[in-house]
């Protein structure tokens, strides 16, 4: 029962995150900067992310990962153009509360905040059906 309620938590967080966002920044014109943090799926009961980062011109990111009370979980620099990255996180490290993703592109001097929520439901449903 408890694995059921979990994975259907898991499956709420999928369709919670399901939509990503995603934000644009650029320079007159000039030099796009796209990012995109999406879910994709469970690994071993972790929700796994993957962070799209493209750019027209070579950048260094900072990704940090943070919890309510602003500690920091991860937090790790990346240079590329294109950047794709996948993050599995460990719930039993962060519970129920809401996590930041913030990533900071040098280049651009910008900083995008993402928050990632987990909400668990339980439905329960009782249906009656008339027998001949």
């Amino acid at each position: 029962m408890k694995k059921a309620m979990r994975n259907l938590g898991i499956a709420l967080i999928a369709l919670t995150l399901g939509f990503s966002t995603v934000a644009l920044a650029n320079d007159g014109g000039k030099n796009k900067h796209i990012t995109e943090l999406k879910f994709i799926g469970n690994l071993e009961n972790q929700p796994v992310f993957q962070l799209d980062l493209t750019n027209t011109e070579e950048d260094e990111i900072t990704v940090t990962f943070r919890d309510e009370a602003g500690n920091v979980l991860y937090t790790n620099q990346f240079k590329g153009a294109n950047i794709s990255k996948k993050f599995m996180l460990k719930t039993e490290e962060f519970g129920d509360t809401a996590l930041n993703v913030s990533i900071r592109s040098k280049k651009y001097n910008s900083t995008e905040v993402y928050t990632i929520n987990r909400n668990h439901t339980y439905v329960e449903e009782t249906v009656v059906n008339k027998l001949k």
